[in-house]
């Protein structure tokens, strides 16, 4: 079998809220498909997909994305602008900087940079 990713799917409580937070951060339109689904193709990115489900999120994510950005702090600072939240503080080692980031339902990303 041959197979290749097509899209990242994120259960959500609010497709839409969600698919135009991500256009704001990454680029692309955000596609409203019915109240249920919502997705977004990002500039050279993968397809974002957010579908609507009964259970709220509870725990840490066990897959989060990484954004590559030229500076964290500032991709953070705007990141806040539009509705996300920081966790703990920036970290810097040897290898570069990332912090760590929750959207506006919680789910965790990271912005990874030098």
């Amino acid at each position: 079998m041959t197979a290749h990713q097509s899209q990242l799917v994120l259960d959500c409580a609010d497709p839409e809220t969600l698919a135009v937070f991500w256009s704001r951060l990454l680029g692309g339109v955000p596609v409203h498909r019915d109240p249920g689904w919502s997705r977004l193709d990002p500039p050279g990115g993968l397809r974002m997909a957010f579908q609507r489900v009964p259970e709220a999120k509870t725990g840490k994510n066990r897959l989060h994305l990484d954004i590559a950005v030229g500076d964290v702090t500032v991709a953070a600072e705007e990141a806040l602008g539009l509705g996300a939240r920081r966790v703990g503080e920036q970290v810097r080692d040897a290898a570069g900087a990332f912090q760590v980031m929750r959207d506006p339902e919680g789910n965790e990303f990271c912005f990874v940079g030098p």
